[in-house]
């Protein structure tokens, strides 16, 4: 196989995972705005509580995560899942609850520090500029630490003989060229 090929192949793998990152947080992203909104209009309005809107971000945001780890669990992610469950679920909520920390700090700068007070202003730090920059920063993190691949046990394997065979792994980057 040639290095061009492999770096397409590759190139290729990372575009489908990065598209499919992307449509599961689109599913987060309904979850949380929907969540959002309706808690800011009713129970969490800023009317009936000055921090409203910070509490209906933190539930929304909660339930997105979760619906979020779902989709990247058994979709995004399948293939690298770690098989402790509890311990990639942990590591999961604390990357996301840290990218909810920057949609809420966009929140809290907007609402309280700059007096960008009305629905909009808040849709707009939170659901869209904070969104974006913890996005970016969840999918590192994601990618390369909860679901890494170098993170998954070797198997190992019996021979004939009933010796253990540990499998080979291949060096990462190195390319044969026929």
């Amino acid at each position: 196989m040639s290095r061009i090929t492999v770096s397409r192949h590759r190139v290729f793998a990372f575009a489908a995972q990065l598209a499919k990152f992307g449509m599961v947080g689109l599913v987060g992203f309904a979850v949380d705005i929907t969540v959002f909104n309706l808690l800011r209009a009713t129970v969490f309005s800023p009317d009936n509580l000055d921090s409203g809107p910070i509490w209906a971000k933190v539930v929304s945001t909660i339930l997105a995560i979760l619906a979020n780890w779902v989709g990247n669990r058994y979709w995004t992610f399948s293939k690298d899942r770690q098989s402790q469950t509890v311990r990639e679920g942990l590591e999961f909520f604390a990357v996301s609850l840290a990218g909810m920390g920057i949609g809420l700090a966009c929140l809290w700068v907007s609402h309280y520090v700059l007096g960008h007070t009305s629905v909009l202003a808040d849709n707009i730090s939170s659901n869209v500029i904070g969104l974006l920059l913890g996005a970016v920063f969840r999918f590192v993190l994601y990618r390369y630490w909860v679901f890494s691949p170098a993170r998954r046990p070797v198997a190992a394997a019996r021979t004939a003989t009933g010796s253990i065979r540990l499998p080979a792994r291949p060096e990462r980057g190195l390319v044969t060229e026929r």
